[in-house]
């Protein structure tokens, strides 16, 4: 059985109609210094048990440090990663502007075979970028999210420029 994964991605659209949405990128030794396919939505790991969008909204709490705003979600879909693990997206239009506060942490060894456990940020950065620029930062498996949420867009007639 794959891995499953729940995530919030939110956007929002300016006075201009300039679309953005929020991403986060992965804190801890391996991901540091890298940038392009990098990022990723906040999401995080579920168990058949649990509702996947409450899984959402508590990953993404734990990954920016606080709360999602109390917006209305509705399914983007579920994008299956090149790793098979499978994510299933949420998607919500935030109205007001937010900055990354802090994220929870996990225990590595690190350096390798050192013995050595360190606490690294789980993020260790978030922040709205434009369309074109998600195209590049996402992690390849979660870049269809972007052609998802303009066909949610599209679906609901809104106007809205990319970049």
């Amino acid at each position: 059985m794959a891995v499953t994964s729940a995530g919030l991605l939110l956007y929002r659209i300016d006075p201009s109609d300039l679309l953005t949405v929020w991403i986060v990128h992965p804190g801890g030794p391996f991901w540091t210094g890298k940038d392009e396919a990098a990022w990723s939505i906040p999401k995080g790991t579920y168990d058949a048990d649990e509702d996947p969008l409450v899984v959402a909204l508590r990953e993404f709490e734990e990954e920016c440090g606080f709360p999602a705003p109390p917006v209305p979600t509705s399914l983007l879909g579920q994008f299956r990663q090149p790793s098979g693990k499978v994510v299933t997206a949420y998607v919500g239009e935030a109205a007001e502007d937010f900055a990354f506060a802090r994220s929870n942490t996990f225990e590595l060894e690190w350096p390798p075979r050192s013995g050595r456990m360190q606490d690294f940020p789980e993020v260790d950065d978030a922040r709205w970028v434009t369309l074109p620029v998600a195209a590049s930062a996402l992690v390849k498996g979660q870049r269809p999210m972007l052609g998802a949420l303009r066909e949610h867009l599209d679906a609901a007639g809104r106007t809205y420029r990319t970049g």
